[in-house]
């Protein structure tokens, strides 16, 4: 375990430090709009998965039986400490001001894992009332709010940015909008949540898990789901603001399973790998696009009417990973998104990166 602590200490430290200079050398930038909105968020589906090489570093501190264990009693959420830890420090670097968390562990299911199970996990020291993963990995100034039935599945607004809507505690579990599709499981994979902004006016934020797997039925529940974002969720589509931003592991690559499976097609149909449609891609897609799932896929995505950012994806292109012990199988997109615009541009996303850079300086001043 000393070794996992330093391989985290390592890795954030590797992290912080590229990071760091990404930013330092993007200065020739057009400034936001005036009155636009300015903020950076995160999709992140923070699971793990039993088939990873678990065992092919045996010293890294986490092995194929504890793998084995959090499939079968932790439902692959994060639940490991070493990676929480590290999560932490991810965001305590990056202070996005919204998040979307796709498989975080929910800690009051501890209660239902035995005694005997908890060794070497999050529940071996959960005592009720502790707070959640979530929690634990954002701090005290952000807001949660989860999917309507799925606790795993939240969204997070930093409250010096906003508030969701109808939410009055720090984690409002089954705070988003959501119906359950019949025969897709319980709960609701894709849940709404109104932000509104401090500086005035709202947000609209969509989190989306579409059901992972390429049969029939599984195909089925993601053409229902996807519908949901964009046809009708409850009368109306899930993204319904005057501004709005899917975040998502969609569990399909959007330009590369086009044609054989029919949630791609219905993505297609409203957000066109090509963009020209009425939402576009923030996150980068396309057959030509830098794969971030298990070197194949680009599974995990920033969806817009209105905004356009550049992103980061922390783990791929040679970029440090939050994590260095083979854990996690998505990993991170960090869009910094400047202002609303017709569509993507090579300007804005210079700008978004350009913007970030001085928030940083500024925020890293402040604490002097």
């Amino acid at each position: 375990m000393a070794r996992a602590s330093r391989t985290v200490g390592t890795e954030v430290a590797r992290g912080a430090l590229l990071l760091a200079c990404a930013l330092g050398l993007a200065r020739l930038s057009m400034p936001p709009a005036a009155g636009a909105v300015e903020f950076v968020a995160v999709t992140y589906n923070v699971g793990t998965n039993p088939a990873l090489a678990h065992d092919a570093d045996p010293g890294d501190g986490y092995t194929g039986a504890q793998a084995q264990i959090a499939d079968d009693w932790y439902g692959n959420g994060l639940a490991w400490p070493p990676a929480i830890d590290a999560v932490a420090a991810f965001f305590a670097s990056l202070e996005p001001e919204i998040v979307a968390f796709q498989e975080i562990f929910h800690s009051e299911q501890c209660a239902e894992i035995p005694l005997e199970l908890r060794a070497g996990f999050v529940c071996e020291s959960w005592q009720p009332g502790d707070p959640t993963v979530a929690q634990r990995v954002l701090g005290p100034g952000y807001q949660i709010a989860c999917n309507l039935g799925k606790p795993d599945k939240c969204l997070a607004v930093r409250v010096d940015f906003g508030h969701f809507a109808g939410c009055e505690e720090a984690l409002c579990l089954d705070g988003l909008d959501g119906v359950a599709i019949p025969g897709c499981g319980g709960g609701a994979r894709v849940g709404r949540g109104t932000i509104e902004l401090v500086g005035g006016g709202t947000l609209t934020v969509v989190n989306v898990h579409g059901t992972s797997g390429i049969g029939d039925a599984d195909r089925d529940c993601r053409v229902a789901q996807f519908a949901q974002i964009f046809e009708s969720l409850d009368g109306e589509p899930a993204a319904n603001g005057s501004i709005n931003l899917v975040l998502a592991d969609f569990n399909v690559d959007p330009a590369r399973w086009i044609g054989f499976d029919p949630s791609a097609n219905l993505l297609e149909l409203h957000a066109p790998v090509a963009g020209g449609g009425s939402f576009e891609y923030v996150s980068e897609v396309g057959f030509e696009a830098l794969p971030t799932y298990l070197g194949y896929f680009n599974l995990d995505h920033l969806v817009s009417d209105a905004l356009t950012g550049a992103c980061t994806t922390p783990g791929v292109g040679g970029a440090p990973p939050v994590l260095g012990t083979t854990y996690f199988d998505h990993v991170p997109i960090v869009c910094a998104v400047p202002e609303p615009v017709s569509g993507p541009s090579f300007v804005a996303g210079v700008a978004a990166i350009a913007w970030l850079a001085r928030r940083r300086r500024a925020r890293l001043a402040a604490r002097r």
